[in-house]
């Protein structure tokens, strides 16, 4: 990591048209980097991460792997607008990907069809969510790590899906602090999980 590299993740990225936010009980977005519904008719959750090095994406991948290890009849996925390099080296840092699928999308065309966009100073710089960086470094030992590529200002977000792509589920971040709830996200879709047969 270079001086260069982290001064360039609070310059603004270049614009990407948007889509709406996706509303619980209407079709997911699905593209090529990530088909909705799951060929096999599982369940998806999928978090769309801030950049790599941020403390806050790094719990919320940390709970989404823990959350997988518990749930193998639902697909979860990790979007990374880092680029491959720099996302392969975070999650190696973090103690692997486990069951969760990570995409990369440093064009953050798949961020821009769930409506994910660029923030605003105060989603990012707000007295709390500066707090709330002290307090996840201090309670749980998470910190900021270098960041080599990815914007800071890029918003995170997420989603669970059932077997037919209906989102269930889910919200972009209101503020650069928030982790999401990712048992809320296996209860919303929990009763659209397959009976394995006897």
């Amino acid at each position: 990591m270079t001086f260069q590299q982290e001064a360039a993740s609070w310059l603004f990225p270049a614009h990407v048209e948007t889509s709406p936010v996706p509303e619980v009980n209407t079709r997911a977005p699905s593209s090529g980097k990530l088909d909705l519904p799951h060929a096999d008719g599982k369940s998806t959750i999928v978090t769309f991460l801030r950049h790599c090095g941020c403390p806050f994406a790094e719990k919320t991948f940390i709970s989404m792997r823990d959350k997988a290890a518990s749930n193998p009849n639902i697909h979860f996925v990790a979007v990374s607008h880092s680029d491959q390099a720099s996302t392969k080296k975070w999650i190696e840092a973090l103690g692997g990907a486990g069951s969760v699928e990570v995409i990369v999308d440093p064009e953050r065309e798949i961020f821009a069809r769930w409506g994910l966009g660029i923030s605003s100073f105060w989603h990012v710089l707000s007295p709390w969510s500066m707090w709330s960086v002290y307090r996840l470094g201090k309670d749980e030992g998470i910190w900021n790590r270098p960041t080599e590529s990815g914007s800071r200002w890029q918003t995170a977000g997420s989603f669970a899906m059932d077997g037919k792509g209906t989102v269930k589920w889910g919200h972009a971040a209101q503020r650069a602090d928030h982790v999401p709830d990712f048992d809320e996200a296996v209860k919303s879709v929990e009763q659209q999980e397959p009976t394995a047969k006897l």
